[in-house]
């Protein structure tokens, strides 16, 4: 498996307009990274966790997790996946998981508790500009990769997740938009796992 944790410092935690993605606290960003952990050529990757930790208005903090092996009628574009985004947040929940639908769940989660939850199945790893480069590190098996917003993450959010990662990873010299990170990522694994089978 593989994991991806994208945080939404402005994502709005009700539902939202799907004519005004942007306005939704940068639900845009939100939406294309899922796509890019997701979806490949007519398929999902089966293998593939993503997590979304909304923190803005007005209830915040929320999550939604959507399994690849799960979900069902997710495509690329933004406004189907934030459709499936907008339907999560109409949903009552409490710190466990709620299943929306099928391969969709919504919980309230902080950060450090959905960190703690998600070290019992996977390795985490922070994707950040001053980190060890990607080519370099050996990743684990089982990675959950954790990504910032078009913000980033605060002071606080890095203490968090560096009290939690086993690496901090660089993927160029230069800032890349979050959903370029995650095919970077995914690039980089498929091609590990291809030489592997050969070997």
């Amino acid at each position: 498996m593989r994991g991806f944790l994208i945080v939404g410092n402005k994502a709005l935690t009700k539902p939202f307009s799907l004519n005004d993605l942007p306005g939704a606290g940068r639900m845009d960003v939100l939406c294309r990274c899922t796509s890019q952990a997701l979806l490949v050529s007519h398929g999902i990757r089966s293998d593939v966790e993503v997590y979304l930790l909304l923190l803005g208005p007005p209830e915040p903090p929320k999550a939604v997790m959507v399994r690849g092996g799960e979900v069902r009628r997710m495509s690329p574009d933004e406004r189907n996946i934030a459709g499936h985004i907008r339907k999560a947040l109409g949903v009552e929940c409490g710190e466990d998981w709620t299943e929306v639908h099928s391969g969709v769940y919504v919980a309230r989660k902080s950060l450090e508790r959905l960190l703690e939850e998600l070290t019992n199945r996977y390795k985490i790893v922070y994707l950040k500009e001053d980190g060890v480069d990607v080519k370099e590190v050996n990743i684990p098996p089982e990675p959950l990769f954790v990504i910032g917003d078009h913000q980033g993450l605060t002071e606080e959010q890095e203490r968090v997740v560096e009290n939690h990662a086993i690496a901090k990873v660089k993927l160029s010299h230069i800032s890349l938009m979050a959903e370029q990170c995650i095919t970077i990522i995914h690039y980089e694994l498929d091609r590990r796992a291809c030489f592997f089978e050969i070997a």
